[in-house]
């Protein structure tokens, strides 16, 4: 049964002398929906990447425009073109949809970086948390998780725009894995050390545990008890079945092949594995996207090992029932210049563009096959079904089963919302209209 936003505010009206009006399956249903995502994959485009040359092409505007990618392909949804360099994600097109009306009009790196993730203005004395941390309070340890995998992972190196988990503290922070997943060993740091067999490491645990004559003479203390915790649940991690998740070597090669023989298409690939394993928040920070010199020859590059990765990404969740579950969620701070920057020192290059871009979005719980707003001929201006980066974030919350009016602990003991109501006018509403089971 599909519940609207009008039954649910009719349901909460009625208070105890309404429920006799309303079916109770109902009432129930409205006030504590079953979340329909476990898991996000948050593709982050570090930089910034163009919407004319992969998800808004614009053939039409002239080449001080379009550049090198005149031509726009068709993909498997009648009336659904993209970018000439995404045949890989053209043939799952069904599987996601593509949000057109992006904006926000912010042009600077951290400014943008911090309001896309946390879907806040900056400059109002706060710091708060990324969708990443909030996931990680609601979704992680707070809720019973219990996983020896960190409930927030980042692959493989944190922005450093901002911290993601902001006024929540280092306990919501991401652990970063480092070193890159192309290469065999993929050297985790604290789990694999690069060149340091399983069976040194083995031989070192025996090692640690001889001289601890202290905490043998202390058992029963409590703070030693603790210690001694964290130290089997961190040589689980990392000798353990836990830590073999990171271990790429045991999928086929066909598989890996697929996601590409690169930082990102492995990346992607640990992803999944990830998720497979229950962790609720993974963000793959991919690096290069700030093109504002020579685009298109980073472009001719970048573009391809994009598609490889993402597209195999939705059909590998797909085949193993793992999509309806997990948000896979791509986009950058902004977008990039619609008129390309051809005089010297830029030499067609792309600025930064924080007044129409895209991002993507796809499984639990996203409808796939739609496009979401659109932008003018040239790509300058959203001209239907704006898009803010709230509008966004508290969609993923509602998939997610978190409330985005939630209230979030602070150290100072203010009342802070995981998403309280727009002051800046930057809301245009949640995306219902691409959304399982909910409409406006």
């Amino acid at each position: 049964m599909t519940i609207t936003r009008r039954d649910m505010l009719k349901t909460s009206l009625a208070g105890a002398a309404g429920l006799a009006l309303y079916d109770p399956l109902l009432v129930r249903a409205a006030v504590a929906p079953q979340p329909l995502a476990k898991s996000v994959i948050q593709i982050w485009m570090w930089g910034g990447p163009a919407h004319l040359d992969t998800f808004d092409p614009k053939p039409g505007a002239g080449y001080d425009y379009y550049g090198a990618y005149d031509k726009p392909i068709a993909t498997n949804v009648d009336g659904i073109q993209i970018g000439q360099m995404l045949p890989k994600m053209a043939k799952q097109a069904d599987k996601y949809s593509i949000l057109r009306g992006m904006t926000h009009g912010v042009n600077g790196h951290e400014t943008a970086s911090y309001l896309v993730q946390t879907g806040h203005q900056s400059g109002d004395g706060m710091v708060y948390p990324s969708v990443g941390g909030v996931v990680s309070y609601f979704k992680g340890y707070n809720a019973g998780y219990e996983g020896l995998i960190p409930p927030y992972i980042v692959l493989t190196k944190p922005q450093g725009r901002f911290s993601e988990a902001g006024f929540l503290g280092t306990r919501y922070k991401p652990f970063a894995t480092g070193g890159n997943p192309s290469k065999d060993p993929f050297v985790v740091e604290g789990v694999v050390a690069q060149g340091i067999t399983r069976k040194r490491q083995e031989s070192r645990r025996a090692l640690l545990s001889d001289l601890d004559t202290l905490g043998r003479r202390m058992k029963g203390n409590a703070a030693f008890a603790a210690s001694d915790r964290c130290q089997e649940q961190a040589y689980d991690l990392i000798l353990g079945d836990a830590g073999k998740v990171f271990d790429l070597t045991e999928e086929p090669d066909g598989v890996r092949d697929r996601y590409g023989r690169h930082e990102f298409g492995q990346s992607c690939l640990l992803a999944r594995r990830l998720v497979e394993q229950g962790v609720p928040y993974v963000t793959i920070n991919y690096r290069g996207w700030d093109t504002h010199k020579q685009h298109f020859q980073s472009m001719q590059r970048m573009l391809p090992q994009l598609d490889s990765g993402l597209a195999t990404l939705f059909a590998d969740l797909s085949d193993r029932g793992l999509l309806d579950s997990t948000i896979v969620w791509w986009g950058g701070e902004f977008g990039r210049t619609p008129k390309i920057q051809w005089d010297p020192p830029w030499n067609g290059g792309r600025g930064h563009f924080g007044k129409a871009f895209s991002s993507v979005v796809g499984g639990g719980g996203f409808e796939g096959g739609q496009v979401l707003g659109a932008t003018d001929e040239k790509g300058e201006n959203v001209v239907e079904r704006k898009i803010y980066p709230r509008d966004l974030i508290g969609s993923i919350y509602e998939l997610l089963g978190v409330d985005p009016e939630a209230t979030l602990p602070h150290p100072q003991g203010l009342t802070l919302k995981a998403m309280p109501e727009a002051t800046d006018g930057q809301d245009a509403g949640r995306l219902h209209e691409i959304m399982k089971g909910i409409r406006a």
